[in-house]
């Protein structure tokens, strides 16, 4: 999608722009670029910048000509910050043990795992720094942003992607338990690509129908998502997902395919995406980039 590599090619230009303005020691500092301007989908900014835009009709913000543009773009990056903490510690020969991310060697193989730890740590606070120093100026859209971080915080900590990483590590091995797939997807993946949608919203829009719809979406899209990833785990390849395939199965992580099998994982990610789909309709065209976005969705090679 053409539109969509302009929009991640945005979000780059910020993020090297965040990273660029701090001062840390050189050591953290390296290891923080490293990971976090390898590349990547960007996907959980684009799809807050998304919902912004679904919900408020403010189109000058890719072109940062918005006077919220500051603002905005500073959660967007955020919440790529946060997303790629999560990946750095996911690699940790601790949890996941990985040697490849984003088609580069992993940050603890570069850096030793110390420093990659206080990389991922340095990220995390840095996504909270980065929103708090580009707090609204417009005291009417504040009460929305502060309540947009609060959905934030709450996906990416313990009610959210922690707690589904600690039910990844405790259920390995477990072939059987069907609740506990659904409670690791849904908090591990689902959490922050939902929170992402939210938060896009409520910056600019209380109406609550907007907010369901979203998080409707948001819901049955994380799911999909997290089922192909599951399935190119097993069918790709490291030049097409940037990272190491059959690592699920290695170490018995608890997965669709190994629960439902290759064929009918494939069609729940169908179904999910159709789910998802279902709740755009009533925005007419201002949905047709999230629409197309989730229906390119079980084409994806990484």
């Amino acid at each position: 999608m053409e539109k969509y590599q302009a929009k991640a090619e945005y979000i780059n230009k910020a993020l090297f722009s965040f990273l660029t303005q701090r001062d840390s020691h050189p050591a953290v500092l390296e290891a923080m670029k490293y990971s976090l301007l390898a590349g990547g989908k960007r996907l959980r900014p684009i799809l807050f910048l998304s919902a912004y835009e679904l919900a408020s009709d403010d189109l000058d913000i890719w072109h940062c000509s918005s006077a919220n543009s500051d603002s905005i773009l500073s959660m967007a990056c955020a919440l790529e910050m946060i997303h790629t903490y999560s990946l750095i510690h996911d690699d940790l020969p601790a949890m996941d043990n990985d040697d490849y991310r984003r088609g580069k060697l992993t940050n603890h193989k570069v850096f030793g795992e110390a420093i990659a730890i206080l990389a991922g740590d340095g990220l995390l606070n840095l996504a909270y720094e980065v929103m708090l120093e580009h707090l609204p100026t417009d005291h009417k859209m504040l009460p929305g942003y502060l309540k947009a971080m609060s959905v934030i915080a709450r996906s990416a900590g313990i009610s959210g992607m922690i707690g589904g990483q600690s039910a990844d590590i405790q259920y390995q091995g477990d072939k059987h338990s069907a609740a506990a797939l659904k409670y690791i997807h849904s908090h591990k993946t689902e959490a922050l690509i939902t929170a992402s949608l939210e938060a896009g919203v409520l910056v600019s829009n209380d109406d609550n129908k907007i907010i369901e719809a979203v998080k409707g979406f948001g819901k049955a899209f994380g799911l999909a998502f997290q089922i192909t990833d599951d399935i190119l785990d097993l069918l790709g390849n490291l030049e097409q997902l940037g990272k190491s395939p059959g690592s699920d199965e290695k170490q018995g992580k608890l997965t669709y395919p190994a629960i439902y099998g290759l064929e009918e994982s494939k069609k729940m990610a169908d179904l999910y995406i159709k789910k998802a789909i279902s709740f755009l309709q009533p925005f007419g065209n201002k949905s047709e980039f999230l629409i197309a976005l989730a229906t390119t969705l079980l084409d994806r090679k990484s």
